[in-house]
């Protein structure tokens, strides 16, 4: 690999390390953040899903534009807005403004995310070099999850929750510099012509839908701003359905969707999340509210997994050559189901760190980056380079609303389970703990099963010509 796709890589993998940092700091830093502007634990809820939502709303559209006006541009003008949303973020002084600037954040993220993932598919044509790209990409998402925690802890700590907002807006601002000079900003495809009435339902409907889901645990998932909110999001999918069945260029060429690989694949992704994401909120609340452990040490005690995650990443290419993407890709998910209920069963109201989540964390370690890989290789297999924006934005939304829908149904089952139980708070807590990682466990199981009925067409001739992948670059 040369030395400046190497450095190209880094750069687009620091990009998912910030995008996932970010989310895991802000969620360190919210009590903080509480006390400093006065909000209750409503408003507070609304400083992270603010940012959920766009980013979950946007990720499609704004992979379709990248294709369509260039994706170091996009790349770059979503780091662009993200830093100033954070520097916004970073002087609120009241929860509103704090929320809007997070909302703004989200709009960032996903232009970024988006172009990114696109960017990366250019660079790295189908085959073992990809794999080992997104094993890159799966290592920096695993590591951004911890590293964000514990940063989050660190800089609330000594120099306050505002330094959490600084921090973005310094890295993104160097990320932007750096992409001028590393990225060629010619990668872009040449059809011409934009979807607006597709864009708008799209956008649209994924937004309410994201705004339902994480609504749903404060207002309950049979409460009326919950279904409106969720109706009205597949109403807009549905005209968006219609709309793209009729027009020329549209946003998602229907026959796109008829592939069922991609389909497929695009399930697993978010089936992967919904195990996956939930996963790293509820340790780290077990290990504070039932083991007592600080804030930091909830962070930390996440740290071993993600280890294993950096070790494991480089290594998914290897076993896809040896084993073929769907056996990987159900050995992943085999272990994600067995790491996952073995540590549901292992949890304990009078454990420790060392008899009830290390063991587990470490097989989910090994999980995560296989099946993060294998679903990301099967979801952008068959995508043309003109395709590669759109192909990116399809499963970095799959992914997005996957861990949006997990996050929310397991908090849900545990909250529901500590409710019910008559035993002491620690117990009740461990049981709810228990219940929502069984049911991400099973997300995981029906996953394993799904994988077995991969089918990706035979070899289809899809890589970019090599001046495609030597002019991404200056």
């Amino acid at each position: 690999m040369k030395g400046s796709v190497k450095a190209a890589l880094a750069l687009l993998a620091s990009t998912q390390l910030l995008l996932i940092m970010d989310t895991a700091i802000i969620n360190v830093a919210l009590p903080s953040i509480g006390e400093d502007l006065g909000s209750g634990s409503a408003g507070l809820s609304w400083v992270a899903n603010a940012y959920l939502i766009t980013f979950g709303g946007l990720l499609l559209l704004g992979g379709r534009t990248a294709d369509l006006l260039g994706h170091r541009r996009l790349f770059v003008a979503g780091l662009g807005l993200l830093a100033g949303a954070s520097a916004v973020g970073g002087i609120a002084q009241t929860s509103g403004a704090l929320i809007a600037a997070r909302a703004v954040q989200g709009v960032g993220a996903a232009l970024a995310a988006a172009a990114a993932f696109a960017l990366l598919l250019i660079l790295f044509p189908d085959g073992p070099g990809r794999h080992k790209a997104l094993g890159a990409f799966a290592a920096m998402g695993g590591l951004g999850g911890v590293l964000g925690t514990v940063l989050g802890g660190v800089l609330t700590d000594l120099l306050g929750w505002r330094s959490t907002f600084w921090l973005n807006v310094l890295v993104g601002l160097v990320l932007g510099l750096l992409a001028l000079r590393l990225l060629d900003g010619g990668t872009r495809s040449a059809e011409r012509g934009f979807d607006l009435g597709g864009a708008l339902t799209a956008t649209g409907g994924l937004g309410l839908i994201a705004y339902a889901l994480v609504g749903a645990g404060e207002a309950g998932w049979t409460s009326g701003r919950t279904l409106a909110a969720g109706g009205g999001g597949l109403l807009l999918l549905a005209a968006f359905a219609v709309l793209e069945g009729k027009i020329a260029r549209p946003l998602v060429p229907p026959a796109v969707l008829r592939r069922p690989a991609l389909r497929l694949a695009n399930v697993l992704s978010a089936l992967a999340q919904m195990a996956l994401f939930p996963m790293f909120f509820l340790v780290s609340l077990y290990l504070q509210s039932v083991l007592g452990h600080s804030p930091l040490f909830g962070g930390l005690g996440l740290l071993p997994l993600s280890v294993v995650v950096v070790v494991t990443a480089p290594q998914s290419g290897r076993l896809i050559a040896a084993l073929g993407l769907r056996s990987t890709m159900t050995l992943g998910f085999g272990l994600l189901f067995a790491g996952t209920a073995w540590l549901a069963l292992a949890l304990a109201a009078e454990g420790t760190f060392f008899t009830t989540v290390l063991a587990p964390s470490l097989v989910l370690g090994v999980a995560l980056p296989l099946v993060m890989v294998t679903t990301n290789v099967a979801a952008t297999a068959e995508a043309s380079p003109a395709e590669t924006g759109l192909a990116s934005g399809l499963v970095n939304t799959s992914q997005q609303f996957g861990s949006v829908l997990g996050l929310a149904v397991l908090v849900a089952v545990a909250t529901t389970v500590t409710d019910a139980s008559t035993s002491a708070a620690v117990t009740a807590e461990t049981a709810g703990f228990r219940a929502a990682l069984l049911v991400g466990a099973a997300f995981a199981g029906v996953a394993a099963l799904l994988s077995t009925r991969l089918r990706l067409p035979a070899p289809a001739d899809l890589p970019a010509p090599r001046e495609q992948v030597e002019d991404a670059l200056k």
